[in-house]
């Protein structure tokens, strides 16, 4: 049995990058999206590796920087400062902050707004539907699996239940994503724009697994 997806041109993003030569190896494999954990207390926190100046010096189109329950004056500080291209919220933002935060961006920075799938479908749903309010201040939704960790423990939440909703602008599927599950992509109707690999494809944390990633890419042509 065929282990790759449904033929479907899957965009790339690998997130918790630390290390600026595995950055450029990346960059020159073309991947989509480079993802810069802002958050202090992720284990993959790339201030702690890179500073804002030298992420600015990245020439790439595609720099995300996931901010976790952060404020709307540091956001957009650290965005003009690493220029960034698109601001991911991975926390708990809720609406009045996404617009607050779209007006204090400059036009050019896209927002993604992550929403985190548990057991708790009523609730998921209901996020869903506030999303509409959001259409004209974010570009993407996020989905990924709820952890008190926001993201990165490698684990996938129910794909089907993607199944079950309408989903209004395109989004990035993250949550476990592997070398193992990939064929399962082709079960989820409204496809993924983007998918966001991390922890699967990992030495240690912040340390990526290039040779996992070459080969997990090679699925997605």
């Amino acid at each position: 049995m065929s282990q790759q997806p449904s033929t479907n041109n899957y965009q790339l993003k690998v997130c918790g990058l630390t290390k600026m030569d595995q950055i450029q190896e990346l960059i020159s494999l073309n991947t989509d999206f480079l993802g810069f954990i802002i958050y202090e207390k992720s284990p993959r926190f790339v201030l702690k590796h890179l500073s804002l100046e030298e992420i600015s010096e990245i020439d790439h189109q595609g720099k995300v920087g996931v901010f976790v329950n952060e404020t709307v004056e540091k956001i957009s500080e650290i965005s003009e400062k690493a220029k960034l291209s698109f601001i991911q919220l991975h926390g708990d933002e809720d609406e009045e902050f996404v617009k607050k935060l779209r007006l204090s961006l400059s036009k050019n920075i896209k927002i993604i707004k992550v929403i985190r799938i548990g057991n708790d479908f009523e609730k998921f749903k209901n996020e869903i539907s506030k999303i509409s309010n959001l259409k004209s201040q974010i570009s993407n939704l996020l989905f990924d699996t709820d952890s008190k960790a926001f993201g990165g423990t490698g684990k996938t939440f129910d794909w089907q239940i993607l199944n079950e909703i309408e989903i209004p602008i395109p989004y990035f599927l993250s949550g476990g994503i592997s070398l193992e599950n990939i064929h399962q992509l082709a079960t989820i109707n409204q496809q993924p724009a983007v998918l966001d690999i991390n922890s699967k494809f990992e030495k240690e944390p912040g340390s990526k697994d290039l040779e996992k990633i070459k080969t997990f890419k090679s699925l997605l042509k």
